[in-house]
């Protein structure tokens, strides 16, 4: 079935939107994930069809609800719409309606109804220091309730990096003992997403991927999805040349601040962290939104034992290869390659004249030589 076979006017009263712009956002995902213009439209058709939304547990542990703002406030073309159009939000602490007793109810009943079929989504760091008491929601842990809700759970998915590794709460000391919730439910595959706050986007490819396909993405050991957490952010940064030419920023408003010369040296961990911020940038807001493009360092807020754990101005370590540290300054480099440049000249015309040298004293022997005969 083609673009044009297929009938999505009832998605465009149901979304607002024209064909046009919701095709152009299924192109840009599958375009995201590495896949074809047919997997677009196999995910067009997957969201078309509302049967095959899946229903979604959404629970909150210790946690700011960063990611969920961040998914809320997305600049994305219509995807708070295609966001609820996309799963059915049966239960999210943040955005119920209702409270108490009556929305506990609900989400029991919808997991009871749906085992094996729904989507859990954990947003939040999991306290497990003396069974979980530091963190309750009616009156159960959220040790317990994680425990409760992944056991027929079709997918779990952690969102953000307090779900995905613990976060700051982890830090040290860690006094509640806070976990991700990969290190909490051991021997269950959990999708991580992780950022500080995550890029909704890379949430919605996921998601959607799973919709489409019945399965989640290839993940990679810490169960990020390959296709979004698979490159260094070094590896795509626009400062990346300055990085290779040795021109580094020394502190905030200097010269090589200004000209935006790259941040390793005032504690970058971009040489460090797998994410896809470089291309995506935030919320597909444009214009360099996302600290390195604003001239911040990234602190590594989705790398585990980086964000939150490293000194701010430490320096990275770099995954890929060591930056030559004892770089000279760059006027002393311009005053020493113009030194070179005129040495090189003098060893020039040394050889330019020992060549003529030779020529000279070539042609004379063999003007005696013809003399002789």
């Amino acid at each position: 079935m083609t673009e044009n076979d297929y009938d999505f006017s009832a998605l465009e009263r149901r979304l607002g939107v024209s064909r046009r712009t919701f095709l152009k956002f299924c192109t840009g995902v599958a375009a995201s994930l590495g896949l074809s213009t047919n997997a677009a439209m196999a995910m067009a058709q997957a969201v078309a069809d509302p049967k095959r939304r899946p229903p979604v547990i959404w629970l909150h542990g210790q946690e700011c609800t960063g990611p969920t703002e961040a998914l809320l406030r997305s600049e994305q073309p219509t995807l708070e719409h295609l966001l609820l159009d996309l799963i059915s939000l049966d239960y999210h602490q943040t955005l119920d309606t209702g409270a108490g007793h009556q929305v506990e109810e609900i989400k029991k009943l919808v997991m009871q109804q749906n085992r094996g079929k729904y989507l859990l989504v954990i947003e939040g760091a999991i306290p497990v220091k003396d069974n979980g008491i530091y963190c309750k929601i009616a009156g159960e842990t959220m040790l317990d309730l994680t425990h409760e809700a992944a056991e027929h759970a079709a997918a779990i998915v952690a969102y953000g990096s307090c779900a995905s590794w613990g976060g700051v709460q982890a830090a040290a000391p860690n006094p509640t003992g806070a976990k991700g919730a990969p290190q909490v439910l051991e021997g269950k595959t959990v999708v991580t997403i992780p950022g500080c706050p995550p890029n909704p986007a890379n949430f919605i490819g996921t998601v959607l991927y799973f919709v489409t396909y019945g399965k989640l993405p290839p993940i990679d050991e810490l169960g990020r999805p390959k296709w979004a957490y698979g490159r260094l952010i070094h590896e795509n940064c626009y400062r990346r040349p300055h990085f290779d030419a040795g021109r580094f920023a020394a502190e905030f408003g200097d010269k090589g601040h200004r000209e935006g010369w790259c941040l390793y040296k005032m504690g970058c961990k971009g040489p460090e962290t797998y994410n896809n911020c470089p291309s995506l940038e935030f919320n597909n807001l444009g214009g360099g939104v996302w600290p390195i493009g604003v001239g911040h360092p990234c602190f590594g807020c989705s790398e585990g034992g980086v964000g939150f754990n490293k000194p701010m101005f430490a320096l990275a370590d770099v995954k890929t290869h060591t930056p030559p540290n004892m770089f000279p300054a760059i006027e002393e480099r311009q005053e020493s390659s113009s030194a070179t440049a005129a040495a090189a000249a003098l060893v020039g015309v040394a050889v330019g004249a020992a060549l003529g040298a030779s020529t000279m004293a070539a042609k004379k022997l063999s003007e005696q030589e013809k003399k002789q005969e």
